[in-house]
């Protein structure tokens, strides 16, 4: 079974007064840019069966505004995560799970895709490498179970900003 996994960075957040970095909500750019994700996802993807998201707000309202309805689990280890404990996490996940969204920030989600990646010389690679910016959606699919992806073993199979 090919498994996917999409890695997409939260939508455009606001900077209001006294609020700290976890709880920054989104901007009204980043709602419509997240909703744009969500239509590219429903439209392009395999149905969307498990979700891991930030615990920070900007994440939680990403997810929402895409419209995904997957299950979710609300990951406090994906703020700052390193693309090491990413991968670790996304190798937990169940065996039925054919399709994994994990939604996260930069720097993790761009390393960590670029981690994963066995094609880095390829077009979409190359985009990714340029910027990955809010909203962002890298897509790998995996000829393994997820206990086995590792550095290496991906491809990456679509880059997509949604604008």
């Amino acid at each position: 079974m090919v498994r996917t996994l999409i890695l997409m960075r939260h939508g455009k957040s606001a900077y209001p007064d006294g609020v700290g970095d976890h709880e920054r909500p989104l901007a009204p750019r980043g709602q419509r840019e997240a909703a744009l994700a969500g239509d590219w996802l429903r439209a392009t993807q395999p149905p969307v069966d498990a979700v891991r998201c930030s615990t920070a707000t900007r994440t939680r309202e990403t997810l929402a505004v895409t419209g995904i309805d997957a299950p979710v689990v609300y990951e406090a280890g994906i703020y700052e995560a390193s693309p090491q404990s990413l991968i670790e996490l996304v190798q937990l996940s169940d065996d039925d799970v054919s399709t994994l969204l994990v939604i996260g920030h930069a720097p993790g989600m761009p390393w960590t895709a670029w981690e994963l990646a066995s094609n880095r010389n390829s077009t979409h690679a190359v985009e990714l490498s340029r910027k990955f910016p809010t909203s962002a959606l890298a897509v790998l699919e995996f000829d393994r179970p997820w206990a086995q992806v590792d550095a290496g073993t991906g491809e990456l199979v679509r880059f997509h900003i949604p604008r």
